[in-house]
């Protein structure tokens, strides 16, 4: 599958002296009903809260005395940030009720809610159990967050509150047009991670394209180390670096593409290449031992741990991770390597986008509560919090001012500031997170790492899922506009 002499020849490029499979064809697949049933109600709740007066200091016209109830999926940022927002809220207004509560089933818990009509006014839909954004999108199910983002900032009254958020993030909460269903909190960089220090005992750097990756996961084998590990029972981290690195050898277009589920889309060049280069991980061995069967922590443990040099991952991990790290690791984040010099975008190129989608159902009581605990957590106060806290970024443009930086949010402080505008954000993720959870990451990508199938056989296997979401009329599709 390859071989490290294209680096001696760079004109050749690996990409030529890859074998390349069997034309692509279509497979049977099944049907993504699943994705209507999950938010198949759109019964209405009880009526909601009478609204209260608007004011310089309650530009939402928030009831003061009115419940609030905030449901926080506790995963790598934990729910203290949220908690320490909530408690600004209390503190503001002192006559609320708030129902505060935190959990890692969001989809089973909540929604039976949704289709009961009795939802939380506040929920970070995030982690394995995520509800399909797609799904609540089409089905009318959340409120639009355009009143949020034409009031006033609270650091700053002259300013709307769109005005403080970072580029892109208003954009990914749209889905068809004008309104803003989703409010992305956090600013996660994904990439590839590593322990500087495990480099430098291989007298190694970062390897920038993939035969220096190759050979340094050679290297690293000799000493009974492992190159790559990652979540095994959530192949869905894979595309973390994966994406970018299609985008990288054939420009985000075929990102663009794929988001849009056009035919073929799976079986553009880059894609082959992206997909055969990392199956030469599996073919080599340089994929931890055991690895298929991991999750996210068991992996982040190992890794930690010295048993891999890299993994795919998004910034929380250095949160996540942080009771295994050691203190002298030197967390750091790269973009992909490059895969030969015809690569259409630059080293550096690299995924970052918003990261911890919060929603304020539509049929929630109290919908202008829910609103102000966003508008509570996007000041600069909390947003300090929540960066010193879990050592990530937010949405809002700014709020570092006076914080001393960990070393991973350093490095993906640095990594975004070397992408410049070769910044990607594929939008599966948001759009059809049964297809890219389940179908794309678990019985596709999970497959080919584990060896059971062929990056021929996975990308025919896949662009049947893709085929199948969109002739699927149950469910509503989206496009780059």
């Amino acid at each position: 599958m390859g071989s490290t002499s294209a680096h001696n020849n760079e004109g050749l490029g690996r990409r030529d002296l890859i074998k390349r499979s069997a034309a692509l064809g279509l497979i049977t697949v099944p049907t993504m009903s699943f994705l209507s049933a999950c938010a198949s109600g759109d019964s209405g709740g009880d009526e909601k809260v009478e609204k209260g007066k608007k004011t310089e200091k309650n530009p939402l016209g928030v009831n003061e005395s009115a419940p609030l109830e905030i449901v926080i999926f506790d995963g790598g940022f934990g729910t203290k940030y949220a908690e320490d927002a909530k408690a600004v809220y209390q503190k503001t207004y002192p006559k609320a009720e708030i129902k505060f509560s935190s959990t890692q089933k969001i989809r089973s818990q909540l929604q039976p809610r949704f289709n009961g009509g009795t939802p939380p006014d506040l929920i970070d839909n995030s982690g394995a159990e995520q509800m399909d954004m797609g799904v609540l999108v089409g089905k009318k199910q959340l409120t639009d967050l355009t009143p949020l983002l034409d009031a006033a900032s609270i650091d700053d009254p002259s300013k709307k509150v769109r005005d403080t958020l970072r580029p892109g993030i208003v954009e990914m909460g749209q889905f068809d047009g004008d309104p803003v269903w989703i409010m992305y909190y956090a600013y996660t960089v994904y990439g590839v991670w590593y322990s500087e220090s495990a480099l430098e005992k291989l007298d190694a750097t970062y390897p920038e394209n993939w035969d220096d990756m190759l050979a340094l996961c050679a290297k690293a084998k000799k000493k009974g180390i492992a190159g790559w590990t990652y979540a095994g029972k959530h192949p869905y981290y894979l595309p973390f670096s994966l994406y970018p690195f299609i985008a990288k050898i054939g420009g985000r277009e075929v990102l663009d593409k794929i988001d849009n589920l056009e035919p073929n889309a799976w079986s553009d060049p880059a894609v082959k290449a992206a997909f055969e280069a990392y199956y030469e991980l599996y073919k080599k061995g340089y994929i931890l031992k055991g690895t298929p069967s991991i999750d996210h922590i068991q992996s982040q443990t190992a890794w930690t741990q010295g048993k891999a040099l890299f993994i795919p991952n998004g910034s929380w991990v250095e949160n996540e991770a942080s009771k295994t790290m050691p203190a002298d690791f030197k967390l750091a984040v790269s973009a992909p390597s490059s895969l030969d010099s015809s690569d259409k975008m630059p080293f550096g190129t690299i995924w970052a986008s918003g990261g911890e989608p919060f929603i304020v159902p539509k049929s929630a009581k109290n919908p202008d509560g829910g609103m102000e605990q966003l508008r509570i957590m996007l000041s600069e106060a909390s947003s300090k919090n929540f960066t010193q806290s879990v050592k990530s970024l937010t949405a809002l443009n700014g709020g570092t001012d006076g914080i001393e930086l960990t070393p991973g949010l350093k490095s993906a402080t640095a990594a975004l500031e070397k992408a410049g505008d070769n910044v990607v954000n594929p939008r599966l993720q948001d759009w059809y997170v049964k297809l890219q959870k389940e179908q794309i990451g678990v019985a596709g990508l999970g497959e080919m790492m584990a060896g059971r199938a062929t990056p021929a056989e996975t990308i025919k296997k896949i662009q049947g899922f893709a085929d199948a979401a969109a002739k699927d009329q149950s469910i509503k599709h989206y496009k780059h506009q």
